[in-house]
């Protein structure tokens, strides 16, 4: 560290100190060339997970209450506990979290494509709420077509469809 007094890169740790449940370190120091004592912080620098959208390729930081008020909206009157949507929630950061951990990056197809695969399994009537938004159905031949493909889906041609 740079002594701010006299600006040597020469000195040493005199105490050390965890802050913040262990995010934080606190240091002391003490410029071995000029005496002074300061203090330094150190943190964990964690990048943010970052979703492209399709539309346009910008990025926008991952955000956890958008999904869930997607998935919400879904299953909107359906008999699904909280519980088994903060689950469902969970499960999805933790997916995407290690999807996009290489590069700090996902789709945003990636997350629909998640989402549908979890409501697939949680609730159909959501599920086709959900894929008509996601997939932008335009009338009601499409909703049809949805259903009348669900019905006959099994979850290995789910994952293909999706």
């Amino acid at each position: 560290m740079r002594c701010p007094r006299c600006k040597s890169l020469e000195d040493r740790v005199v105490e050390s100190r965890a802050l913040a449940n262990g995010g934080t370190i606190r240091r002391r120091r003490e410029c071995l060339a000029c005496s002074y004592r300061f203090t330094s912080y150190e943190r964990i620098e964690e990048k943010p997970l970052m979703v492209i959208k399709k539309s346009d390729a910008r990025r926008e930081p991952f955000d956890r209450e958008k999904l869930e008020k997607g998935i919400q909206q879904a299953l909107r009157k359906r008999p699904v506990s909280q519980i088994d949507i903060e689950n469902v929630l969970d499960e999805l950061e933790e997916s995407a979290m290690l999807l996009g951990r290489s590069s700090h990056e996902i789709s945003s197809t990636e997350v629909g494509r998640m989402v549908l695969e979890k409501l697939y399994d949680l609730d159909r009537v959501a599920y086709v709420r959900f894929a008509s938004v996601y997939r932008n159905f335009e009338n009601v031949e499409e909703f049809v077509r949805e259903i009348e493909t669900l019905s006959g889906l099994t979850d290995s041609t789910l994952k293909e469809r999706t």
